[in-house]
Formats: structure tokens, C-alpha cells, sequence
């Protein structure tokens, strides 16, 4: 059987995704084992090589899981800690008594926007997510109030605001000022995740309903074996949930505080990684949140593997997922929706935009959008005189960031956490995404005509 080529591969990419919503929105397939069945059946009708359909499917689920395993375990121990001693409800009264019960979506907008800065959409939101059931909780909102905000402001920064990974790399592909390329972000970011957070959430909680049971929100939210006088304190909390964040800054500010290749260097990069910076912190928490509230290693022990249970089946979908955004590259179905967006004759700014929108919707991968965008939009945007390569970086952030859907990992992610159906998070997680990724392009073109 030949490989298929052109429209058609478009065709059968598009017919995946359908056959994955309709299998499991309708027919209540196990999301794991439909995501493994039509990888494998979409390599096959493509014509990829039988030997390699498997093979690639393996490569995208460990490629993804490679690093979301180990912060989903780590992340889920250090919030089941927070939750235990009393640490998120802490958080969630503090928010609610400064804010106010009516404006918590826009507490957990600000809180996402900080402790989004430094680090990937996948450990803020597990660092977020017990302090957003606490929220809920106290205050009688659904979790789709309380948690969209959140989720999107994670998204913004992820997907605009350098130092995010994938926005570094583009800032460095278009040759862009940083300093400001961080300003425009944050004149193009902060506006964007009040419409797409707050406020479409006010809008969507209507017509969403929520089970009334969340298995994963029972797990940590369990009441603080504590008095509500006895918990613990408010510095010393944030202190534990925002270390991971602090140490990654200072691993992507190693080479400004000691000289790079040096013994020192390498030690602030390795405290700067994620999984590390996550470690210390769930060591930390060992202490701060368990032996200084008179738990006992047993009580600990017992803590922490209680929690990571309900999250095996979250970290096999989600590795799916991945896997089968693996199967759409290697299957060439992401090169031929490239082709489409970069023979569209149309503005440089929009091109990026357009360019990561089309590789992000193949392959479910905000920063895999953003870092191939760039590469191929770069040559251009070079010959085109008078491109600001700053609001380019913000157009193909803007585009990497477009309908989170089945082959995505967040998509699951937000879905199992916030114990949603697969409709229900199309119609409040992937239209959030996409507001962000249209207003943040307006914005961005607005801009351009200013500056």
C-alpha cells in the first residue's frame, strides 16, 4: 500500500480526531485504549510502514511522559501534602477573604499569572490545582469558575510570555529584543487572560454542570487533621508552593549568577530543572507541611502513596495523547497542513499565527507548534523588511496556543482534574484556548500598529 499524500492525508487526520470524540464522548471508550486504536488505525490508512506505526506511537507517549510523569507523581505529592496539613485551605481563605467569595476566578487568574511564569502549563497547574479545589470547595463555585481562570493564565504566560521555553526559542529564531518582547507580552497577555479567564468563565459556568463527586478533588481536599486556628502559616505555605518556582528562575538565571561550565553553574541548572525543582520542593514539604504539623514519616508514607492512585490513568492518557500527536508528524500529515498555511499569502504577523495554528491543531503540542513555527516562518519574516520580530514571537505564541483538543495532553489533563466529559471540555477548555489564541492575535495586530 503507497503512502497517501496531499488533501488526503488531511482527510484522515480530520477523521481521527472525529472517530476519538465520537468514541469516547458517545460510546464511553476507555480514553486510553481509543487513543492506542486509532493512532495505530490512522498509521495504517496513511500508509505509514507497519513496522514503524507502533514504533512512533511509543516514541510520542515516552517522549511526553518522560517529563510529565515525574512532575504529574511529584506535583500530586506535593499538593496532597498542602491538602493534608491544611496548607491549600490556608491559600483558598486568604485568597477568598481578600478578593471576596464573588471574585475568586479573579484570584485564581492573578495567582496563575505569577506562579505561571517560570514554569511549564503541566507543574502549575498540579502546583495549582489542590489550592483551586479549596477554592471551589469553600466557597460553593464550580470547579469551571474557579479553575478555567486558573488554567488560562497558566496558558497565557505559557504560550506569550518568554522566559516559557518555547517563547525563548522564538524570541532567539526572529533575533528579538527580550526585554521587549516581554513588555508587548504582557500588554497582549494580561488583557487576554481576563477575557478568555474570568470573564468566559462567568459566561460558560451556566451551562456546564459538573458531577457532584470529583474523586481527584476528594483526594486533596481532605478536611486538615488540623483545627481551622491550627494551620499552618500563610508565609510558610506559599513559601513551600512557590520554592519550585523560585528555583527554576534561578536555573534560567544560572549563566547571569556564576560563570557558565563552571561546577556552580551546572549545580544552579540542576536545582533549575523542573523535576528537580519539584523534588526539592516535595522533600521540603515533607517538613514544612508534615513533620512540623506532627505528622509521622508512617502518616507521610502513607500520604504519599495514597495520592498518586487516582493519577495513573490521568498519566496513561495523557502519554496517548502524545503518542498520537506522534503519529500525525510522523505520518507527514503535520508537514501538508504547514504547506497549506505558508502558501496562504498573507501578513507576516499572521503567517507565524497561522503557520503554529495549523501544527498545533496536527500535533496537540503548544511548545512543538511554537519552536517549528518559528523555524519556518524565520527565513521570511527576514526577507520582509519592516517585521517586528518581537510581535512575531507574540502571533506564533498566540497560534501554538489554538483549540487544545484530543491529541493534546492538557486537553486530558484539564478534563480528568476537573472530572469533565470529553463535550464538556471542548466547550469550556478548548474554546478558552482558542479565545486566547484570536484575542491575543488581534491584540498583537493592534499593537503593531502602534509601535
Amino acid at each position: 500500500m503507497g503512502a497517501v499524500t496531499g488533501t488526503t492525508l488531511l482527510i484522515y487526520a480530520l477523521i481521527a480526531v472525529i472517530a476519538l470524540v465520537i468514541l469516547i464522548a458517545k460510546f464511553k471508550l476507555n480514553p486510553f485504549i481509543t487513543l492506542v486504536v486509532v493512532s495505530i488505525a490512522l498509521g495504517f490508512a496513511v500508509g505509514m510502514p507497519m513496522g514503524d506505526i507502533v514504533k512512533s506511537f511509543e516514541a510520542g507517549v515516552g517522549g511526553t511522559l518522560g517529563h510529565i510523569a515525574l512532575v504529574i507523581g511529584l506535583g500530586t505529592m506535593l499538593g496532597k501534602m498542602m491538602a493534608e496539613s491544611g496548607g491549600a485551605e490556608r491559600i483558598a481563605l486568604t485568597l477568598i477573604n481578600f478578593f471576596g467569595e464573588k471574585n475568586v476566578h479573579w484570584a485564581m487568574v492573578v495567582i496563575a499569572f505569577i506562579v505561571g511564569l517560570p514554569v511549564f502549563f503541566e507543574v502549575g497547574f498540579v502546583l495549582l490545582i489542590p489550592i483551586a479545589f479549596n477554592v471551589a470547595k469553600r466557597t460553593n463555585t464550580s470547579m469551571i469558575l474557579v479553575g478555567i481562570p486558573m488554567v488560562c493564565g497558566l496558558s497565557v504566560v505559557h504560550g506569550l510570555i518568554p522566559p516559557h521555553p518555547a517563547a525563548l526559542l522564538a524570541v532567539q529564531a526572529y533575533g528579538a529584543d527580550m526585554g521587549h518582547t516581554i513588555l508587548y507580552a504582557l500588554i497582549v497577555g494580561v488583557p487576554t487572560a481576563i477575557i478568555a479567564g474570568p470573564l468566559f468563565a462567568k459566561l460558560i459556568d451556566k451551562h456546564v454542570k459538573l458531577p457532584e463527586v470529583n474523586p481527584l478533588a476528594e483526594q486533596l481536599t481532605e478536611e486538615a487533621a488540623t483545627a481551622k486556628g491550627n494551620l499552618p502559616g500563610f508565609g510558610i505555605t506559599v513559601l513551600t508552593i512557590l520554592l519550585p518556582v523560585f528555583l527554576m528562575l534561578i536555573g534560567s538565571w544560572a549563566d547571569l549568577i556564576a560563570t557558565p561550565k563552571t561546577f556552580a553553574n551546572d549545580v544552579l541548572k540542576l536545582i533549575g530543572n523542573s523535576v528537580m525543582a519539584l523534588l526539592i520542593a516535595t522533600l521540603f514539604s515533607f517538613y514544612t507541611f508534615g513533620k512540623a504539623r506532627g505528622f509521622t514519616r508512617e502518616m507521610i508514607l502513607k500520604f504519599t502513596n495514597e495520592c498518586v492512585a487516582p493519577t495513573a490513568i490521568i498519566t496513561l492518557v495523557v502519554g496517548a495523547g502524545g503518542g498520537f500527536g506522534r503519529v500525525l508528524r510522523d505520518s507527514g500529515i503535520s508537514t501538508a497542513i504547514v504547506d497549506v498555511a505558508t502558501h496562504a499569502n498573507v501578513s507576516v504577523l499572521v503567517l507565524g499565527w497561522l503557520v503554529a495554528v495549523m501544527i498545533r491543531i496536527a500535533t496537540g503540542s503548544a511548545t512543538v507548534a511554537m519552536t517549528t513555527a518559528a523555524g519556518i516562518v524565520a527565513p521570511i519574516a527576514a526577507s520582509v523588511p519592516g517585521t517586528r520580530p518581537e510581535l512575531l514571537v507574540l502571533t506564533t505564541g498566540a497560534g501554538s496556543l489554538i483549540l487544545s483538543h484530543v491529541n493534546d495532553g492538557g486537553f486530558w489533563l484539564v478534563k480528568e482534574y476537573f472530572n469533565m466529559t470529553v463535550a464538556q471540555t471542548f466547550k469550556t477548555w478548548s474554546v478558552a484556548e482558542t479565545i486566547i489564541s484570536v484575542v491575543a492575535l488581534l491584540f498583537t495586530l493592534a499593537l503593531a500598529t502602534v509601535v
